[in-house]
């Protein structure tokens, strides 16, 4: 029996409508959307335009056109952080961050964009007293995680945000291991800035992702080019979101992502969340007992999201993670998770940890397994 516990990389499997959805646009639809005025072109449009309708009652955003479709959390980023900050702009944020935001910030750094690292606690928690301590009045932006892909910390955003707010800066959100399986609200947030990808807890396919971006945030593109709109000028139009959309769309990955979105709504988010959470604390009581086998999560289960890390006395994570791979076929992710300054923070640098991280179609009879199997590769 295969187990699959690299959600927080990629969920899988998908919803059966995900599946539909993309063979659909493949199929029968073909076109692209915005490029034409027949009807195939037309039926793609209106998919995109769903899709953005759903990701904005998703995240509760009063003004759909403000989601901008990216192919991954990481260009979401990219297109946030570098379409806002300019040189001699100040950032804050913490060591619990993964390479796609800690590696933007260092080339933003390179042309002159100030940064301040945040040190967070030894259970990955971050401190908001030590955010504000940080805030300089050059300060243009916070930029954070929402829950570690590592330890699974989830972060307390709206007292981080509201500092933000207060200091008259931009509030940027990575919610790649959030989005999907915790509610997240961008108005009561205070969120300006918000990046997801489409392939893990949203349930779309690989190469989907999107920003959010609140309307008196000032964005510049990362991109130029043809976007279906202005086309007699050679100026990259400004309007969101074709503005930042050049290029032809993955109209079968975000007709994937619109059907992963609305299973997600159907499911409930705050359902999804607390299934995934409690295999994680089930998945903690079976091992805790385990001498040999080491937690690197936060202790209190309200801080804790969908993701277990863990390492074992004597032996390296990449062994264990083959091991459960080739012996018991669980799949799970073991080394850095593209996150070296959190596993400097947490202890586990260079070596990096095991990680486990259940979805919605995980099972207690899963982790049971995947428990034991732990257990046989001692």
């Amino acid at each position: 029996m295969s187990i699959y516990l690299d959600n927080a990389a990629t969920s899988y499997p998908k919803p059966e409508s995900v599946y539909q959805a993309v063979m659909h646009a493949m199929r029968e639809v073909g076109a692209s959307p915005g490029r034409a005025g027949h009807r195939r072109s037309l039926e793609a449009t209106r998919i995109m335009f769903q899709a953005r309708e759903a990701a904005a009652t998703l995240f509760c955003v009063p003004d759909a056109s403000r989601i901008i479709f990216t192919h991954s959390a990481t260009e979401a980023l990219n297109l946030a952080l570098r379409g806002t900050l300019r040189p001699g702009d100040h950032v804050v944020t913490t060591s619990m961050e993964h390479n796609s935001l800690t590696r933007p910030l260092h080339l933003l750094q390179k042309l002159g964009v100030e940064q301040t690292i945040v040190q967070a606690g030894p259970d990955g928690a971050i401190d908001p007293d030590d955010i504000r301590r940080a805030v300089m009045p050059r300060t243009r932006m916070i930029a954070i995680g929402h829950v570690s892909n590592v330890s699974g910390t989830i972060q307390p955003i709206d007292s981080i945000s509201a500092i933000a707010r207060a200091a008259g800066a931009l509030f940027l959100l990575d919610a790649a291991q959030s989005a999907g399986s915790l509610p997240i609200d961008v108005v009561t947030s205070a969120i300006d800035l918000l990046a997801a990808p489409g392939h893990k807890g949203l349930y779309g396919p690989q190469g989907t992702g999107l920003l959010y971006v609140a309307d008196h945030v000032a964005l510049s593109p990362l991109l130029a080019g043809g976007t279906g709109t202005s086309s007699t000028s050679e100026d990259q139009p400004d309007t969101v979101p074709e503005g930042f959309e050049s290029g032809t769309h993955n109209l079968p990955g975000i007709a994937g992502l619109k059907a992963g979105m609305e299973f997600v709504m159907e499911q409930g988010v705050a359902a999804i969340g607390e299934h995934e959470r409690g295999l994680v604390t089930y998945a903690i009581e079976l091992l805790q007992v385990v001498p040999q086998v080491t937690l690197h999560c936060p202790a209190d289960p309200a801080l804790r999201g969908a993701v277990l890390s863990f390492t074992v006395a004597g032996k390296d994570p990449t062994e264990v993670a083959f091991e459960l791979d080739q012996y018991f076929d669980i799949a799970v992710r073991a080394g850095l998770h593209c996150a070296p300054r959190a596993h400097r923070t947490l202890g586990t640098f260079p070596g990096g940890t095991v990680r486990m991280s259940p979805g919605w179609f995980t099972t207690r009879e899963d982790i049971a397994m995947f428990c034991e199997a732990v257990v046989q590769c001692l």
